[in-house]
């Protein structure tokens, strides 16, 4: 059962599951809650939200956590190919600036 404030929609957030009426999907409040460890009251406090929004999004995510864990491995796969494929700008600067004052 899907709760209703939980919703997919496909040309809004990539299609991954996320609160009615925003662009926080439920991944953002499950990484703010297990990994940062903030409470749901500070959640629902810092994303501007309802702390039965912020419940309802943590529930879905157990509900649905290989899912939303396999969405953020893609996503974690998506940034780092991309981040080796694009070197840092301030990375080659300060590199140039080492070779011209060596």
């Amino acid at each position: 059962m899907t709760p209703e404030y939980i919703v997919k929609t496909p040309d809004v957030c990539g299609g991954k599951a996320r609160l009615d009426g925003h662009r926080i999907r439920v991944q953002d409040i499950a990484c703010h809650s297990e990994w940062w460890g903030w409470s749901p009251d500070r959640i629902a406090s810092e994303f501007n939200i309802s702390l039965s929004q912020v419940h309802a999004a943590l529930a879905y995510y157990f509900d649905n956590i290989e899912e939303i864990r396999d969405e953020m491995q893609r996503e974690l796969e998506r940034y780092q190919e991309a981040k080796a494929s694009s070197p840092s700008l301030l990375t080659e600067k300060l590199s140039r600036q080492k070779n011209q004052s060596a």
